[in-house]
């Protein structure tokens, strides 16, 4: 299983080896994203369903990932210095399993794109971290989304591969190995 054999279905990204560290050292891991990647649809009814706390496409990748014993999880880090103890809680990584972290950015505003960077490069740099994984929507889906109707609430300052690029090479992961992928219209299916 490669997920580059998905090129059709998704836009692929990586930095500092961020795929062949994610295959290699964690086959079972990138295996299981692999077949739900794989299996995903995103539906027309999905996108129309009104917002709330969680939207049905996030719901699909809890439930596909944490069914499987991936989880959420936050690390928190104490640091001495000079005798003083210092906390350091980070932000919790959507799905997490084996030292490999798995964000879903699908639709909030874009600087949730700077705290997920960042929390990779510090999770990396303690080494509770080998590579850092963002699954977002490739910028072409707005053309879906204003079709639908739907526009507005996927604007332009919301999160997707466009938003997310420069960040990344402007350096927010440090030196963390990243995968991205970025959800494309070839996945949409017109269900309703």
């Amino acid at each position: 299983m490669n997920i580059y054999d998905l090129e059709d279905k998704y836009f692929l990204h990586e930095e500092f080896h961020g795929h062949s560290i994610f295959k290699n050292d964690f086959p079972d891991a990138y295996n299981e994203l692999y077949k739900l990647l794989d299996s995903f649809e995103l539906l027309k009814s999905e996108i129309i369903t009104p917002g709330g706390r969680k939207s049905p496409i996030a719901q699909k990748f809890d439930d596909a990932l944490y069914s499987i014993g991936w989880e959420e999880k936050q690390f928190r880090i104490e640091m001495n210095i000079d005798g003083s103890e210092v906390e350091t809680p980070t932000h919790q990584i959507d799905y997490y399993k084996n030292r490999v972290g798995v964000e879903l950015e699908w639709n909030n505003k874009d600087p949730f794109f700077d705290r997920d960077l960042n929390n990779f490069r510090l999770l990396h740099s303690i080494k509770a971290l080998s590579v850092g994984v963002i699954v977002t929507r490739a910028t072409e889906l707005q053309e879906i989304f204003n079709e639908l109707g739907k526009g507005s609430s996927y604007g332009a300052s919301t999160t997707h591969i466009n938003k997310l690029m420069p960040k990344i090479h402007g350096g927010g992961a440090g030196t963390c190995p990243l995968f991205i992928i970025g959800i494309k219209k070839s996945c949409y299916v017109e269900d309703v």
